[in-house]
């Protein structure tokens, strides 16, 4: 018999259910067999992809890309809907408010009428201080949405309508409009005390609430 053939026919082949077992130990013990085991990191990965792929938002379940589309596409329509329903906030309608104030053209909004004012006044031109502080009143109700003015609305009805809304400064609010008729078509020289009051009257009107929410002059 050739050697090989000796060392071939030495090798059982049909081993015991024991020695069968040691076999397959030492084959898996083989490095390239350890090298391709998943490490503890892969299998908590793994429990936690299976776990968020699980999750079920309004009924709907599969990958988290998926339930977010869903989630996002929800509060898309609630929003549609909420501007269909209820309309532009007040806030976004406030800047808006534009046109004529008192026979003028003025898209100015009441900060930035009050400044002018503010800027009269301490330029000692105390007419236009007035004129400018009386208009800021109104812009600033127009804006707030408690007075509604149109076009050919004048100082007096729209102090009239204002005092309705605050009938603690009705008596200002007609001084107020006097004052702006004095300066703005008699011919009046304004003085310092008059702006003072038309002043200090719009610093109230705008930390006070009105009455009734909206009205027309």
């Amino acid at each position: 018999m050739r050697p090989h053939q000796t060392v071939l026919a030495s090798v059982p082949v049909d081993p015991d259910r024991p020695e069968a077992q040691q076999w397959l130990l030492d084959e898996l013990a083989k490095p390239e067999y350890q090298a391709a085991r998943p490490t503890w990191f892969d299998l908590a990965a793994r429990a936690v992809m299976d776990w968020i792929t699980s999750l079920e938002v309004f009924g709907v379940s599969g990958p988290p890309g998926l339930v977010l589309l869903v989630v996002l596409g929800i509060a898309v329509i609630g929003l549609v809907l909420a501007f269909l329903i209820f309309g532009v906030p007040r806030l976004g309608r406030r800047s808006r408010v534009t046109g004529s104030l008192f026979g003028s053209d003025d898209d100015r909004d009441a900060a930035a009428i009050r400044r002018s004012a503010e800027s009269a006044a301490r330029s000692g031109d105390y007419s236009l201080a007035i004129a400018e502080m009386f208009r800021s009143i109104a812009r600033g109700l127009a804006e707030r949405t408690v007075l509604t003015t149109s076009p050919g609305t004048t100082a007096h009805e729209f102090a009239t309508q204002a005092g309705r809304a605050f009938p603690a400064e009705a008596t200002a609010l007609s001084a107020a409009s006097a004052a702006f008729d004095g300066v703005r078509y008699l011919g009046q020289d304004g003085t310092a005390e008059q702006y003072s009051a038309v002043s200090a009257l719009e610093i109230q009107l705008r930390s006070v609430r009105p009455q009734f929410d909206t009205v027309d002059a």
